[in-house]
Order: structure tokens, then C-alpha cells, then sequence
């Protein structure tokens, strides 16, 4: 079968799949789980203190519950995730712009010009920019997905063999750790942690690892319980103590007045497109790299938005961290041009880069019937890859959210300033609750919340400490990975303890993890002092 055979399977496998009814019509589920996702995503991302990762986290455990461990469940699924990802990126711009107070990490910098036009009266029009430079990025990044993730990973499959491709991990672990953890020791220690949660309990001998003689332990940590108790329980545990430490409340929030036109004309447009661009290619490159998130673009985007912008900006125009247009748009197109982007590692290689990243995986391991990897975009001609039909089905719930996002997209989120409100002395027991129910659906054992207990506790600590919980995460989902494909490499090569170095592409991918690893090892310049 062609590519366009199984773009068209793609496309019929989200309008043709299962099925909801609703006042007594049937409408096919992914479509409609991508909407409700989206708009649970845009409020998620409006309320400070919560996240898109932390709605599919609670989210993924029900959803699973509700439409089964078979392959329809799929795309109605992972549907739902995407729209969460792609709409609380949107939704952060929110509080950001009216109130100074960014949803989400990623949207720091849309405060330094979005508020200051809402100081000036000019709260719509700064929030209709967010929204057409999100947009605009969200769908560029897109079609660079699905453009580079199958030739990526065709090319991975045709030249990477089990050693190298045990290589390509240990470099992915180290370059994540290097990345995410604010230091190359914090980083390791992340990710050795990780793989060391992920190894308890399992191994090919008859005797299970590290269990301690305990039948809990000797079944391994559930999934489920490792990532949502360190990524949410732990954040949920420090938000807690913050607000118990500092005990402030939301108080009065000003009004926000208007003044002037609001629109978004043809001229402004026009003058913010040159921006835009730029940033959603920093955006989609920074994306398509493991362990680099949207921050780090959205900061990159604005900081060289800022330098074009002094070098040719109108005499009548605003300087950025005044109310520029420009920069609302070089910060929102680079963090929403990361999300399609991110998933280039995830669907060509099966290495998750980012939070979002990860509850897909997540999605596809609980689940079955999809394995993110290079063996997706195999195209067979005498049968055909129910895989690589699942991807295109991705792909075709990415355009669906592209489409909700330019439509309604727009006009929800202006509604959504009412989430600032919301005190986290209740919104975040709240959320620990919802967590706890959601793993205790997927697992039923009393255990596994006993064991998301101790993972909150260890990212709680590791958040004090400066550790990125990140790390832990992705070594944890990848150690499995990790040791079956060296255990098939070392039995390949004939039981070779230098596999790793037994070709050319396996030496140059560990020489780059040691130069991964040796350049975060150096000190960091100081600032010369005047």
C-alpha cells in the first residue's frame, strides 16, 4: 500500500472508529475527545499552578478505564492528550496577558509585553495575538512533524543496528539529563534513579530484582505510579507547602479596561508575521530535540524577536517589555511551535522528550497495538501495518486540533480569565485527590497508592534539592527499552562485552555522550565584572 492508501486509512480510522452516543446521535469518539481535550487544555493552561501534563496525567488512567485495553481505544485517547497539550498551550497565554501571572512556565515571557498592553487598555487585542501566533506555530510545527518523523525514522531502521541503536539511547539519557537537570550531576542522578526504579522487579532470571523477598516488589513499580506520583503528587506536595509557607490568597483582581480598537487587522498581521516565523522555526527546531522544552524556545524566540525588532522598529512602535505586539507573537509562536515538534523523537525514535511526550507513550504502552519507534513507517505492500495507520491517525487528530484551535480556540480562551480566581489552598487537594482516584482506577491495588505516595515524596524532595523530576521520568520509561535492546545486541554480537564499540556509528554516538556529558561538566563563564 502507498502513502496515500494509508493517509486515507488514517483519516477513517478517527471519523470511522468508535463511537459516542449523545442525545441519542452517534458521533465517532476521537473527534470529539480531541474538542473536549482542547478545551479542558485551554482551562488547565489558564489557571496558574496547573498544567496540561498534570490534566493528562489525571486524565489518561479514566480514560483508559472507560474505553478498554484494546487498539480502538487508541486514537480517542491519545486524541484527547493531544488536544490537552495543544490547548493548555494557548490557555497560558491567559493570565499572562490580564494579570501578570503566567499559567504555565512557557508563557514568563508573554507577561512582559502582554501585560503591559492591558495596562494600556488593549486586552483583547494582545490576547487575539497570542491566539494567531499560537496558531500559526502550532500548525508550521506540524507539518515539520509530519514531514521529518517517518523519514527520520526510516533512516534510523535502515542504517541502526541493536548496537547502535543502544547507543542512540544511552546518548538520548545523557543529553536529557544534561538538558533537563540544571546540572550534569543533578541530571544523572535523576536518571539513574530512574532506571534503577524501573529495574526493580523485573529482569530475565527466575528470581525478580531488588525486590527484597516481597511479592509487592517483585511485580515491579506500576508504570503509572512511578510517573504520575513523582511529576504530579511531588508538584502537588510542594505547591501545598508553598502555600502553607507564604499563605497568600488571589485577593482582588483589577478590572481590565479597553480602550480603542481591539481587532486584529490586516496591518498588524502583516507587521507581526516576520516574527512569528522566526520563532516557529527556533521553536520547531528546539522541539525536535529530547529534553529541550518550550521555555527554552520561548525565550530564545523573544530574545531574538527583541534584537530584530531594536535594529528595525518604527519610530511609532512600542520597545519589547512595553506593550509590543511583537513580542507576544515571538514568544507564543516559539513555545506552541515545540508541541508537534516534540513528537518527531517520540513516533520516530520511541524516546519521549517532554512531560506531554511522556503520557503518550504512557497511552501507548497501557494500551498495546502501538509501539512508538521506527518500526511505525514501515510501509508493507503485501499487508497492511496497523501501526502505521495508527500514526497517520495521529497526525489527522493534530489537524483536528489545529483546525478547533483557529476556530474556537480564539474565542474560548477569552473567557477563561475567571480560572485566575480559583485559591490553591482548594485547587490542590483537589488535584491530589483526582490523582490518587485515577491511579487507583487503572491499578485497584491499595499498594500502588502507597507507591505514588513514595514517588510524591522522592519528586517533592527532588524539587527541593533542584533536581528536575524530569530525567527520572524518562529514564524510568525508557531503562526497559534500554536493556532488552542491549541484551539482543550483546546476544547478536555474539556475546561481546564492546558492542557498544564494535562500528563506527556506535563509537560516534557514545564519543557524543561523552561530550555531552564533559561539556556540561564545564564551568559556566561569569559575567565580567565592570
Amino acid at each position: 500500500m502507498d502513502v496515500a492508501g494509508y493517509i486515507w486509512l488514517g483519516i477513517l480510522a478517527v471519523f470511522q472508529g468508535p463511537e459516542l452516543s449523545f442525545l441519542g446521535f452517534s458521533l465517532p469518539a476521537t473527534p470529539v475527545m480531541v474538542l473536549c481535550g482542547f478545551l479542558l487544555g485551554i482551562m488547565v493552561g489558564a489557571t496558574p499552578g496547573l498544567a496540561g501534563p498534570m490534566a493528562m496525567a489525571i486524565s489518561l488512567p479514566i480514560l483508559i478505564s472507560s474505553f478498554g485495553y484494546n487498539p480502538d481505544a487508541l486514537l480517542p485517547v491519545m486524541g484527547f492528550l493531544i488536544g490537552v497539550m495543544k490547548g493548555s498551550t494557548i490557555g497560558g497565554a491567559v493570565p499572562a496577558i490580564l494579570f501578570n501571572t503566567p499559567g504555565t512556565p512557557d508563557a514568563y515571557m508573554t507577561t512582559l509585553d502582554g501585560y503591559p498592553m492591558t495596562r494600556r487598555g488593549k486586552a483583547r487585542k494582545a490576547l487575539r495575538v497570542a491566539h494567531f501566533s499560537s496558531a500559526s506555530g502550532d500548525t508550521f510545527s506540524d507539518v515539520v512533524l509530519i514531514l521529518c518523523a517517518p523519514f527520520l525514522a526510516v533512516l534510523v531502521e535502515a542504517y541502526l543496528d541493536l548496537p547502535e541503536k543502544t547507543a542512540l539511547l544511552i546518548l538520548s539519557l545523557a543529553f536529557i539529563a544534561a538538558v533537563i537537570g540544571g546540572s550534569i550531576g543533578k541530571g544523572l542522578i535523576a536518571t539513574g534513579l530512574g532506571l534503577l526504579a524501573a529495574y526493580v522487579g523485573t529482569g530475565d532470571d527466575f528470581y525478580p530484582r531488588l525486590s527484597m523477598g516481597t511479592q509487592e516488589l517483585a511485580q515491579g513499580f506500576p508504570i503509572t505510579t512511578a510517573v504520575l506520583g513523582v511529576l504530579i503528587l511531588g508538584e502537588v506536595f510542594k505547591g501545598i507547602e508553598d502555600s502553607l509557607r507564604h499563605a497568600t490568597s488571589p485577593g482582588a483582581l483589577q478590572e481590565v479596561r479597553e480602550e480603542g480598537d481591539q481587532s486584529l487587522r490586516a496591518t498588524d498581521i502583516r507587521r507581526i508575521l516576520p516574527f512569528i516565523g522566526r520563532s516557529a522555526v527556533i521553536g520547531t527546531a528546539i522541539g525536535a530535540l529530547p529534553g529541550v522544552g518550550s521555555t527554552l524556545a520561548a525565550t530564545l524566540g523573544y530574545t531574538v524577536g527583541r534584537n530584530r525588532h531594536a535594529r528595525r522598529k518604527a519610530p511609532d512602535h512600542k520597545d519589547f517589555g512595553e506593550g509590543a505586539m511583537e513580542g507576544i507573537a515571538s514568544t507564543e509562536a516559539a513555545n506552541s511551535s515545540v508541541s508537534g515538534a516534540n513528537l518527531i523523537p517520540v513516533l520516530s525514535l520511541g524516546i519521549p522528550g517532554n512531560a506531554a511526550a511522556v503520557f503518550l507513550i504512557l497511552a501507548a504502552e497501557s494500551i498495546g497495538g502501538f509501539n512508538p519507534g521506527p518500526t511505525v513507517f514501515k510501509f508493507t505492500t503485501d499487508s497492511v501495518n496497523p501501526e502505521l495507520v495508527v500514526a497517520f491517525g495521529l497526525f489527522t487528530t493534530m489537524f483536528i486540533a489545529n483546525a478547533l484551535n483557529w476556530t474556537v480556540g480564539g474565542v474560548f480562551m477569552r473567557t477563561m480569565s475567571v480560572m485566575i480566581r480559583i485559591p490553591k489552598h482548594i485547587l490542590l487537594p483537589c488535584v491530589l485527590l483526582l490523582t490518587l482516584t485515577a491511579i487507583y482506577v487503572q491499578e485497584t491495588r491499595l499498594v500502588a497508592i502507597w507507591f505514588a505516595i513514595g514517588f510524591g515524596v522522592l519528586g517533592y524532595l527532588m524539587r527541593r534539592t533542584g533536581i528536575s523530576p524530569l530525567p527520572f521520568v524518562i529514564a524510568f520509561i525508557l531503562g526497559g527499552k534500554l536493556e532488552e535492546t542491549a541484551r539482543q545486541a550483546f546476544a547478536a554480537t555474539g556475546g561481546d562485552p564492546f558492542f557498544l564499540f564494535s562500528s563506527p556509528v556506535a563509537l560516534l554516538l557514545m564519543a557524543l555522550t561523552l561530550v555531552v556529558i564533559l561539556t556540561s561538566l564545564r564551568p559556566k563563564k561569569e559575567p565580567a565584572s565592570p
